[in-house]
């Protein structure tokens, strides 16, 4: 098997190929139909005159599509930029910029998002997957026969838009075999296994995120799973999904296990499930342990990040769910506790999480800046402390990223938006405790002298220029913020100032 990262779908069409790979809807897929698919739109891309290296861009939800055109993309050598559907043209329309995507793949939804983000460049096409330019793509490359290609194990396979400290979003390089290092390791825990091929999975994490791109999609196609696709989370829906098809595993973030703890049925639809994971974002305990109440199943919690592609720990390692923990290192990663001078702190200590291995990536878009060290260690801007069984316990972050429902929010990339608005002095963005979401969106916002705002008009101001998941949830006029000596404002300060958690509204 070559390095590509669509040779675990090859390999896994050739040993079943009739085999149910995706359901959708009330279609389904074998494994040979998208095998063939695959093929047949990597030749009809790269007769598009796309050349490998070149990127690729998907504004796309959980559909067979965007595993296709996934797939298509890295068998004949192309970048793939998943991008959010919920992003405003703005948004696409910087990240494009950034990349210098040459096409652009939308649906129906997202059309118009992509078309008007592409209009200021002209080097970008963008096709509709369920449009006929979509179509004679795949016709053209009908017949063809499989690309013949060598990618190279360092070929770059992803950019992944994650935080950035300037306030815009940075590109993560990730290469075909840090995407296959991270799978292999997790595919390598056997007690209980991640997945197998007699698997049925749910993949209801979006896709454009690493966690249901590498590890929930990743993993099925590795195993040679059944994929059973939802493009949105519905707690009611999905449970009837989970029995309708007879799900066995579970990928999803906290609130999702929330939402189905208060959704009459769970421990009837979840009975036939064996497997469930979270990650994203902190499992709450008492979520932990009500879930467990309500099914009889406990849930195994991990750690990752964009740039390690994605997992670093996951108590699946040791086999043993245990509540507020994040688990041991997968083997085969390195990972130090270090201080502030990146000394390694005494046992028991919390320290900033590094990590060495396989399946971290090789910096930043485009020139790799911001990577692993001289000795390949990243260092994860997170802190954490290992207990006494060596389980890890994440403790807080050092850079200032919300993560609301486990998606990155930048609070810079919302200030310059709120700034930007009539009658604004000065804002600043923090995160907040939230028992649905995390984290939530908190804006505090200083008025130019003489100037009224109130939060009805800034929420009105963010809802044309952000997605509805970074727009803030509370929002506070104050008089003033506090700084630094050098004129910053002292985030460390705004709670002490204005409150412990929501800051008002």
């Amino acid at each position: 098997m070559t390095a590509n990262i669509a040779e675990f779908l090859r390999a896994s069409a050739a040993r079943h190929p009739d085999a149910a790979f995706v359901i959708s809807g009330d279609r389904q897929y074998s494994w040979a139909e998208a095998d063939r698919d695959v093929d047949a739109y990597a030749v009809g891309l790269a007769q598009r005159g796309l050349h490998p290296g070149d990127r690729v861009a998907m504004l796309l939800g959980n559909t067979y599509e965007f595993i296709v055109a996934y797939y298509a993309a890295a068998r004949c050598g192309l970048v793939t930029v998943p991008l959010n559907p919920a992003y405003t043209a703005p948004e696409v329309a910087v990240l494009l910029a950034d990349s210098d995507t040459r096409l652009l793949l939308v649906q129906p939804s997202t059309q118009t998002v992509g078309e008007d983000a592409a209009a200021a460049l002209p080097g970008c096409e963008v096709i509709s997957v369920v449009g006929s330019e979509w179509a004679r793509t795949r016709r053209s490359g009908e017949g063809a026969g499989p690309p013949q290609l060598a990618i190279d194990g360092e070929g770059l396979a992803l950019l992944l838009f994650t935080a950035g400290t300037s306030g815009r979003p940075k590109a993560a390089m990730l290469s075909h075999a840090a995407l296959r290092a991270n799978i292999d390791l997790l595919m390598s825990l056997t007690e209980p296994p991640a997945v197998v091929d007699s698997d049925v999975v749910l993949i209801v994490l979006p896709m454009f995120h690493v966690y249901g791109l590498n590890t929930a999609l990743g993993m099925a196609v590795a195993a040679g799973a059944t994929c059973v696709l939802s493009d949105r989370f519905d707690p009611v829906e999905t449970l009837a999904l989970i029995a309708r098809e007879r799900v066995t595993t579970v990928a999803g973030a906290p609130a999702m296990y929330q939402a189905w703890c208060r959704t009459p049925g769970v421990g009837q639809a979840m009975a036939g499930v064996r497997l469930l994971s979270s990650g994203g974002a902190p499992l709450p305990r008492r979520v932990f342990a009500e879930f467990a109440e309500l099914t009889g199943k406990e849930i195994f919690e991990g750690y990752g990040m964009t740039e390690t592609a994605p997992v670093i720990a996951t108590t699946l390692v040791s086999g043993v769910p245990k509540a507020g923990s994040v688990g041991r290192p997968l083997p085969g990663l390195e990972l130090r506790l270090v201080d502030e001078s990146g000394g390694e702190v005494d046992e028991g200590d919390p320290g900033e999480v590094c990590v060495r291995g396989p399946s971290v990536f090789r910096g930043y878009w485009p020139d790799g800046a911001g990577g692993p060290d001289a000795e390949g260690w990243f260092r994860s801007g997170d802190v954490a402390y290992a207990d006494e069984d060596g389980d890890l316990h994440l403790v807080d972050r050092r850079r200032e990223v919300i993560l609301v429902n486990g998606f990155n929010v930048y609070p810079r990339e919302i200030e310059l938006v709120i700034d930007a608005m009539d009658g604004v002095g000065e804002a600043a963005v923090v995160g907040v405790p939230d028992d649905a979401t995390g984290e939530a969106v908190s804006a505090l916002v200083v008025p130019l002298p003489g100037v009224t705002l109130t939060p009805e008009q800034i929420a009105e101001h963010c809802s044309t220029r952000l997605a509805r998941f970074k727009r803030p949830a509370t929002i506070r006029v104050v008089e003033a913020l506090p700084h630094s000596a050098t004129g910053k404002v002292a985030k460390g300060r705004l709670r002490d100032v204005y409150g412990d958690t929501g800051y008002g509204t």
